[in-house]
């Protein structure tokens, strides 16, 4: 009889996957320290997942579902106002910058730079995980543009992707500089932007 897997080792995995990768990066990272990373060994990884690669995959949907849980609860959706929300979620996604740079730096964002020519899968499944999240503001980007009479030079689609560019850009700021206050410094000008854009015509950026 097979011996019956503890419903936690898979999570377990996932997790431990979140913290090698961002910290080491996807091609430094290997099966031996995600399963010291989660206390498991490698037969409990094999048992789940057939090579890294499937892993990397199965952990960029667990970190949209992980993270997807943190942003559908966070206090930016209680603004009445649809632009308030859009710039409080600019405000949450800054008061994340806290701690080390693998501590906030995005799991996805990070795979994706590393893979985007060598896994197709990877690089997919990153996508989905990005723009997945991006389309969680389209509704609010929407009824900003309605209510703030923002002619349609642009799609809610469009500025929702590019919100998470600048946040990416950010994340690689932070890296490079190893100074956390970078990706602060991106996000305030990414939030004075939002603000101009729905401003008044005659001050809106050109």
């Amino acid at each position: 009889m097979a011996r019956k897997q503890n419903p936690s080792t898979r999570p377990s995995l996932l997790e431990a996957a979140f913290a090698v990768i961002r910290t080491k990066g996807y091609a430094a990272a290997t099966i031996d320290d995600v399963c010291a990373k989660a206390v498991l060994s490698k037969g409990a990884f094999f048992h789940h997942f057939s090579s890294k690669e499937e892993m990397a995959v199965a952990a960029a949907d667990h970190w949209s579902h992980v993270t997807g849980a943190v942003f559908e609860t966070a206090p930016y959706h209680d603004a009445p106002d649809p632009l308030e929300r859009l710039l409080n979620y600019v405000a949450f996604r800054k008061q994340l910058i806290q701690g080390e740079l693998p501590d906030f730096t995005c799991f996805v964002g990070t795979m994706a730079q590393e893979v985007y020519e060598t896994s197709d899968a990877i690089r997919k499944a990153c996508w989905d995980s990005i723009s997945g999240h991006a389309g969680t503001l389209v509704a609010d980007i929407e009824a900003a543009m309605d209510q703030y009479g923002v002619a349609r030079t642009f799609t809610a689609e469009s500025l929702s992707l590019h919100i998470q560019a600048v946040i990416q850009g950010a994340f690689i700021l932070a890296k490079a500089s190893g100074d956390p206050q970078q990706a602060v410094g991106s996000l305030d000008h990414l939030h004075r932007y939002i603000r101009l854009l729905f401003s008044p015509e005659t001050d809106r950026p050109r």
